[in-house]
């Protein structure tokens, strides 16, 4: 039997619980669930954080997981164990001789690897094929994420973590591991304190100065927040100069000197 599934996506938050929010992530759960209930092997392709592996794990919550890049590991696994998750197929330093380990030993396999990746001896095995979206294409799980994240975080800091949509500019690139990262750092520095804030630079320049130009190099580091902050407070270039007490041409000089991060 071949199945090919072209554009399925899933983003699960742990093994039992799929996000849901958009269409696509509701076929995908679907999909999945069926896939439970048929000895067929499966590739899983998509970008890093985009829930491959834990799509796996849902399909085969009991099965060994081998990083692909495990070569002796994986292929003694293969010779033991009835099914098995392979995560980042595309790392295998012979991925023909672990597709031949596969056929010969009959092993039920979940595999993934990247978006781009292919190779001639794949449709041997596989015979069910998904390719996971990025998160940028999928604006309701980014929503609901940005909840579940944001709860995690008030949870683990013990605060109240509000995101403001109208500043909050998710980052995606990395997907889930990008904009929990992103979720949980804004929650970190919620309430945080002045000298809290510069204990932090101060960690981060102290080995890295050294040159003559040090303060010129990172002056950035205060100017860029604060211009940055100050449009999105008061909206433009005039009012902030006047908030700032700076002249409006030095101001725009400012604003051109950090282009770069703003």
């Amino acid at each position: 039997m071949r199945i090919v599934v072209v554009q399925v996506v899933a983003l699960v938050v742990d093994a039992t619980n799929f996000i849901t929010a958009s269409e696509s992530s509701v076929q995908a759960f679907k999909t999945a669930t069926l896939l439970k209930t048929l000895s067929v092997n499966s590739l899983i392709t998509g970008e890093e954080g985009v829930g491959k592996k834990t799509l796996a794990h849902y399909i085969l919550p009991d099965a060994t997981v081998i990083e692909a890049s495990d070569f002796d590991e994986l292929l003694s696994a293969l010779e033991s164990v009835n099914e098995i998750i392979i995560i980042n197929l595309e790392n295998s330093p012979n991925i023909k001789r672990v597709l031949d380990a596969i056929k010969t030993n009959s092993v039920r396999v979940i595999a993934t690897a990247r978006r781009s990746f292919s190779n001639e001896h794949i449709d041997e095995i596989f015979s069910v094929k998904f390719d996971i979206p990025p998160l940028c294409q999928r604006s309701e799980d980014v929503e609901k994420l940005i909840e579940i994240f944001t709860e995690e975080a008030s949870s683990l800091f013990s605060n109240d973590t509000k995101l403001c949509s109208e500043n909050f500019t998710p980052d995606l690139s990395k997907n889930s591991y990008s904009l929990k990262r992103q979720v949980m750092i804004h929650s970190l520095f919620h309430d945080i304190k002045d000298g809290e804030l510069m204990e932090i630079i101060e960690n981060y320049l102290v080995d890295k100065l050294g040159s003559q130009s040090d303060y010129r190099n990172f002056l950035h580091l205060y100017e860029v927040p604060l211009i940055k902050a100050g449009l999105t407070r008061f909206k433009s270039q005039l009012q902030l100069s006047d908030k700032l007490g700076l002249n409006r041409n030095t101001l725009r000089k400012k604003i051109a000197d950090n282009k770069q991060y703003l």
